[in-house]
């Protein structure tokens, strides 16, 4: 059966409320007959799947009319399995708002209608995966989206960190893009400070990722026990996450999420970068892109700003975690968002006396507001940061190759061994949380399609 063809159904400039940063921006939307409903800073002139801003979904959605916090107000309740989803929007007119409401709810019911194929996959039945084949031990980890645990390969005695994801809340925080994103980048992205992927599957309610047991634990933890590490220690470890971060940019991708907690050691007290969901794909040096995404404190400026940004965003993000490696702090905080954001935008950065000057320098490098002007942020992208006097007693190959035996190795008695992560995590019962809405079925199937993954490098 040839598939159907996809249409626009209604478009035009909305007014959308931000979920993080409560104000109102202009947004072209285009409402398409497959339920996409996505959102662009401008009104594109061809090829609408070229990088929305907004991407959402309203089937078996809920419109409600407002008029607060701003007049022609409606606000889309999206009920994706059974959890509630709200986004917020405005038009000049109440006549408008009219012809959105019926397009949209028109569309909702005839989707709802439509019967959804499930996906076939690509693995021989004899490869795939369940959770069947693995014995949690331990919780490493929690989340938003789920939990990451301990867990031992039945049949071969490998353990692995296991990372098991809600699909109801990944639904509802429209997250799904990021999902299958960070399941690509994984499964095509081999360097020796980034986590391996082993294999990957799904079940009704979850998406499970089985990676390379990282057991030396989170840079976070150690600079936690440590309260700052010397020039020296810092210093091998940046030129880890350099190194990491070129080859990402290498292979066109923006990592847009470096923080202490997605750096790890491992046995022998190597970098290791984890979590890549909020990576984004085929951004080459001349490339932008626009989501506004990441973790406050290490946001850039030009994100702040909803500027256009590319790879200079992650050498950002490196000098904040360099900062914290060498200062023991943050360079911008604040416990109210919007008086950390104005920092972020308009306060210098300010050092402890004892810094040297080259620490001082590279920061203040790393660290310029401006991202044609920062540290990394030309064409050379790694070469400047590599290139820099901070890095001049650095042999960037013995890097690569481990030739350098790393300035601290973690304390492990075991490959089981969880002693290097958090207490409040290790010490939980290894139990699944229940989801909402039960079982999903060929739907939940659908929605993450060609999921499964097999290394078969590593086997």
């Amino acid at each position: 059966m040839a598939p159907k063809e996809i249409y626009t159904v209604k478009e035009g400039w909305v007014l959308k409320r931000g979920e993080f940063i409560k104000n109102w921006r202009p947004r072209y939307f285009i409402l398409r007959s497959n339920g996409s409903f996505v959102g662009f800073k401008e009104k594109p002139k061809n090829d609408v799947s070229l990088d929305p801003l907004n991407h959402f979904s309203v089937e078996r959605c809920q419109i409600m009319k407002a008029n607060k916090p701003r007049a022609n107000t409606f606000i889309i309740r999206c009920f994706q399995l059974t959890t509630l989803v709200e986004r917020t929007f405005a038009v000049d007119s109440s006549a408008d708002r009219e012809e959105w409401i019926a397009a949209i709810e028109k569309l909702s019911a005839a989707l709802q209608n439509e019967e959804k194929p499930a996906s076939a996959s690509s693995i021989p039945a004899g490869e795939k995966k369940t959770l069947e084949d693995f014995e949690m031990l331990k919780v490493l980890g929690k989340g938003t989206f789920g939990k990451v645990m301990l867990g031992k390969e039945k049949t071969s005695g490998s353990v692995y960190a296991i990372k098991l994801l809600r699909k109801d809340v990944i639904l509802a925080k429209d997250e799904v893009e990021h999902t299958l994103t960070e399941n690509r980048v994984l499964q095509s992205a081999k360097h020796p400070f980034l986590t391996e992927l082993k294999f990957s599957f799904q079940t009704e309610d979850r998406l499970i990722f089985v990676m390379e047991y990282v057991n030396g634990g989170e840079l976070f933890f150690h600079l936690s026990k440590d309260k700052v590490f010397s020039e020296t220690r810092s210093r091998f470890y940046g030129a880890e996450i350099t190194l990491a971060l070129k080859y990402l940019h290498e292979q066109k991708i923006v990592y847009r999420d470096l923080k202490l907690e997605n750096l790890l050691l491992d046995a022998e007290g190597h970098i290791k970068i984890t979590d890549f969901g909020l990576c984004k794909q085929e951004v080459s040096h001349a490339d932008t892109t626009k989501t506004f995404c990441g973790t406050p404190e290490y946001l850039a400026p030009e994100v702040l700003e909803d500027s256009d940004y590319g790879h200079a965003v992650d050498w950002w993000g490196f000098g904040v975690v360099l900062y914290e490696m060498l200062c023991g702090r943050l360079p911008f905080y604040n416990r109210e968002h919007d008086v950390l954001f104005e920092l972020i935008l308009t306060e210098p950065v300010r050092f402890p006396t004892r810094l040297s000057e080259t620490s001082k320098s590279i920061l203040n490098g790393l660290l310029e507001k401006v991202p044609d002007q920062r540290l990394g942020g030309g064409v050379r992208d790694a070469e400047e940061v590599m290139g820099h006097s901070f890095f001049e007693l650095i042999n960037w190959n013995d890097i690569l190759h481990k030739k350098i035996p790393p300035p601290f190795k973690p304390s492990i008695s075991s490959k089981e061994d969880v002693s290097n992560f958090d207490k409040e995590f290790t010490q939980e019962e290894p139990r699944l949380s229940p989801t909402e809405g039960g079982a999903f079925g060929a739907d939940g199937q659908t929605k993450f399609p060609e999921f499964s993954y097999v290394n078969r490098e590593s086997k």
